[in-house]
């Protein structure tokens, strides 16, 4: 079974739009836990334009019992800052600026390797796992071990896209199965994130030996048009009891 880590960046947003606390970031974590998800993600930007640290921190006691994985760029001083503290199962490290809109591409270990390799080696020691944040690319795979990494996070958008627009999806479908062998046969564990959702799911996970999948965006938007008529009906029975 792949397991399903659920990103509540998007629930952070909501949140920051007013000052009362609502939607909650923990008791959300918490019914994601209660539904059956097997990891808690966050990814914690310096602009706190979503999950802000002190969200970070109260999940800690709530994510006990399932992996907390905590994405972001650690050249970035407020990222590892926070995973110093928190100690979290997994570290998914992405080459984000800090203007990125949203995380676009993976890292080219051609240049980045070397700054990698002491990071890793750091998060290590704290006792976390770390995937790195990677295109389908096979030949920027192949440099994954030596950085220390034990997963690597497909950057999936491409797949996405392709599904979407019905364009050439058979061949990108098969250039992140091809990418997810090499990995694999690296002893590296594959994950795989970016816009997954409920449509393009299935057909992704036909790739064998996916470990993980982080969805936040598509899975918040799913949640709304499938909760959304039920809460509505909840405030009617108020309203109008007969």
């Amino acid at each position: 079974m792949t397991n399903l880590s659920v990103n509540l960046n998007k629930v952070a947003l909501i949140r920051n739009t007013r000052n009362i606390g609502i939607p909650s970031i923990t008791k959300m974590a918490q019914i994601c836990i209660n539904a059956g998800a097997k990891g808690i993600t966050v990814h914690p930007r310096p602009d706190q334009r979503h999950i802000r640290p002190g969200d970070v921190y109260d999940l800690v006691n709530i994510v006990k019992k399932v992996e907390f994985n905590i994405e972001g760029n650690p050249l970035e001083a407020s990222f590892m800052e926070i995973v110093r503290q928190v100690k979290p199962t997994q570290c998914t490290l992405v080459p984000d600026a800090p203007d990125t809109f949203t995380s676009d591409s993976g890292w080219d270990l051609t240049k980045d390797a070397e700054g990698l390799i002491p990071i890793i080696k750091e998060l290590h020691d704290l006792g976390s796992r770390v995937s790195l944040f990677m295109d389908a690319d096979i030949q920027q795979i192949r440099l994954v071990p030596d950085t220390g990494a034990e997963r690597i996070e497909l950057y999936t958008e491409p797949y996405a896209t392709a599904y979407r627009d019905n364009q050439n999806l058979d061949s990108v479908w098969q250039q992140f199965a091809d990418a997810a062998k090499k990995a694999q046969s690296l002893g590296l564990g594959v994950n795989a994130g970016h816009d997954l959702n409920l449509d393009n799911l299935a057909r992704f996970c036909t790739i064998p030996d996916i470990l993980e999948v982080s969805i936040g965006h598509a899975l918040t938007a799913e949640a709304l048009e499938m909760g959304f008529a039920q809460t509505v009906k909840e405030y009617i029975k108020i309203l109008d009891p007969s």
